[in-house]
This record gives C-alpha cells, structure tokens and sequence, in this order.
C-alpha cells in the first residue's frame, strides 16, 4: 500500500485544528491505519482535541483486548470518545471541545471506514463516490426532504454537525465495508477540503498523472486558492495487487 497524509492551515485561520496520521504498517491490532480529525472549540481547544483524538487512537489499537480489527475499530473510537469528554470536564477551558473523525483501515482485500462528524472518505474508482456520510444539520433535513442539497439553504447551514467526538459521554460512529478493486484510490478528508472544492474538480485532479503526495499537494493548494477559508486536511492510500480483488 502507498499513502500520505498532508493538512495545511489555509488563508484565514491562526490555529490548524486538524489532525492526520497514516501508517502502512501495524497499529496494535490493525493491520494499518489512517485517520482524518477536524477538532473545534475556542482557543486553542479544537487543536487540542483533534491531536488527542488521534494520539489515543493509535495508543489504544495498541491495548485493546478485542479480538478482530473490525471491533477494535470502534471499541477505540469510543474508548478515545469518552476519554477526550473526561478531559473537557476536568479542563474549564476545553469545555464544549469535540472533534470529527474519520479512520479507515485494509484487510482481507476490504476497506474498513469509520466515522463521526462530516470528515470524508471517498472512493476513486469509474467515479469519484462519498463513501462516509455526513453527520449534519443539513444532511439531516435533506433525507427528511425539507431541504434540496447545494441549495443556499444547504450552504449557510453547512458548518453545523450532529455527531462529534468527545462531545459527550456516549458516541456512535457509522461503520463501512467496501470490497477493494485494482486501481482503487482512497481519500480522506476534512471540510476544509470539500466546501472550498468541489466532488467534480477533486475527481479530476485525483485522475492526473502524479505521485500521491502530487495530489495531495494539488488539491490543498485549489482549496487555498479557493479562499482556504478552513483548515485542510488530506490523506490518500492506493492499495497494492495483493490488496485488492482482480
């Protein structure tokens, strides 16, 4: 498998709130991972809980008694979950911190994706296809048919999540199983990204000829040149023959 993991702090903020990790090789019991937190919180609270999300992630893939790397996979997200609330209680200053997430692991010829929150992971196959699905307001409203996808509606009321992190003492992530296929390329990333580029350009530069880390770059330097009015965070893996279903 080849990987890279790149965030960048973009054309307004002072502080980067997003958090990323990518490893190839074994995190305790999981075969690999890779992992995209876009925290939030005054100060320098949001920084404080992205970064926590990911440190405990990858520390408790290491201690978890659970027995396949599927159950591990949330046992730890709700594990980092409720160790993340402790912290904002204890802490007056990280009161009301929280954190998306996104994680996503290979095994078996089978991507694994976990996540809370409206950090994305999509799958580049014939087409560019949002596998995670946002936990928002506004996701909320449009399967209720109250309001119309990309509509200005939609837009102004984008920003506010569901499902977070750390933000209180129980947490639910949703779960995915995507059989892999040769020439399969995987992205995860954080809004940053997505409301500053659209799915039709981020399938595009994703087809160009380029490194990963070329792509990465690409889509990071569109999302400024867009305004790169957030954060930006970005993690791509393209998974090798033995990896995938011929």
């Amino acid at each position: 498998m080849n990987s890279c993991a790149q965030t960048d702090v973009g054309k307004v903020r002072k502080i980067n709130q997003d958090a990323v990790f990518a490893s190839e090789d074994s995190v305790g019991i999981l075969p690999n991972l890779f992992l995209v937190a876009d925290g939030m919180g005054g100060h320098k609270a949001g920084d404080f809980a992205s970064s926590f999300a990911v440190r405990y992630m990858v520390s408790l893939a290491g201690e978890t008694r659970e027995k396949s790397a599927v159950a591990a996979l949330r046992t730890i997200i709700e594990q980092t979950n409720t160790l993340l609330f402790e912290q904002s209680i204890r802490s007056p200053e990280l009161e009301g911190m929280g954190t998306t997430l996104v994680a996503a692991f290979v095994e078996n010829q089978i991507l694994y994706v976990a996540n809370v929150g409206d950090s994305r992971l999509y799958l580049l196959r014939d087409r560019l296809e949002q596998i995670t699905r946002d936990h928002s307001y506004v996701e909320e409203m449009v399967s209720l048919g109250k309001i119309e996808r990309g509509s200005e509606a939609y837009r102004s009321q984008k920003n506010i999540i569901t499902r977070a992190v750390g933000i209180g003492p129980v947490v639910e992530p949703d779960l995915f199983e995507i059989p892999l296929k040769c020439g399969d390329l995987i992205l995860l990333c954080s809004d940053g990204l997505t409301n500053m580029v659209g799915d039709e350009e981020i399938c595009t530069i994703l087809k160009a000829d380029g490194t990963l880390e070329e792509k990465a770059d690409v889509l990071i330097r569109r999302a400024n040149e867009n305004g790169g009015k957030d954060n930006i965070a970005v993690v791509l893996l393209k998974p090798q023959i033995s990896e995938v279903s011929l």
